[in-house]
């Protein structure tokens, strides 16, 4: 088989895996839940609820509140990869693809390459959630698809983290487990819902050195000014450093456990 037919394949491949990943996802409530209903809920439930008490009106809170539930929900649609993968591996059926004729990294290429769009779609609800509350960045549309942008490749970067958890940890569940907390904790301890400054000293110091403040800073910042801000290209340098350090020890304990 020449190089080209190889490549040919392994795209081939990773289509097809990515599309059943996709599958799996619209069919499950539970997968579906975390990239649709969680950020309708914590935009409509945080916004009615805190806007009032913290920013004086839900209006004046919603630039506040829609990075920080669209990163939030970033989170939580990333962590996906990591149980997703635990289960097919605890099912057998990575075993099954390997006496197919198909490439041996591509069911873990599908899973990440579903990601992307499972991440777009959080982002869409997130994003189409604020806007029907009323929320109206001083930006234009583009920069708003830009933000956007930037929040899907920081999810997509995260997701090769949580992959390589799916594929080291023991079953599905201790995966969702650390999952919840680890986005439960970058989140509250942030700049997503409430001022830093409103925090304890020593929380102050935590919330300034959680990389997700810097993220959530960023995407303010681009739908406050409509320019591509400091922190916006530190995050973009972040994210790709994450990929760079974590896709290779992703792909040896894929390739370990198979």
């Amino acid at each position: 088989m020449d190089v080209q037919t190889h490549r040919g394949n392994l795209i081939t491949n990773t289509a097809t895996m990515a599309y059943r990943n996709l599958l799996k996802t619209i069919h499950n409530p539970d997968r579906f839940m975390d990239v649709i209903i969680q950020p309708v809920m914590f935009m409509l439930m945080f916004g009615y609820l805190f806007g009032g008490a913290i920013a004086g009106g839900v209006q004046a809170y919603l630039p506040t509140i829609v990075p920080g539930i669209l990163i939030q929900t970033m989170l939580s649609a990333a962590s996906g990869s990591g149980s997703q993968i635990r289960e097919d591996l605890d099912s057998g059926v990575f075993d099954r693809f390997k006496s197919l004729p198909m490439a041996h990294i591509a069911p873990l290429a599908g899973q990440l390459f579903a990601d992307i769009l499972r991440l777009l779609i959080a982002a869409v609800a997130s994003l189409a959630t604020g806007y029907a509350m009323g929320w109206r960045p001083t930006a234009g549309f583009g920069w708003v698809i830009v933000s956007g942008l930037l929040a899907i490749f920081t999810g997509w970067a995260l997701s090769w983290i949580f992959a390589l958890l799916g594929l080291m940890a023991k079953n599905a569940t201790m995966v969702q487990s650390f999952s919840m907390i680890t986005m439960m904790v970058l989140s509250f301890m942030s700049n997503a819902f409430i001022p830093i400054k409103t925090l304890p000293k020593f929380m102050q110091v935590i919330a300034n050195l959680n990389p997700v403040t810097y993220v959530i800073t960023a995407i303010r910042q681009i739908l406050a000014t409509g320019s591509w801000t400091h922190e916006a290209v530190l995050v973009l340098i972040f994210g790709i450093g994450i990929v760079i350090v974590f896709a290779p020890l992703t792909v040896w304990a894929y390739n370990h456990n198979n």
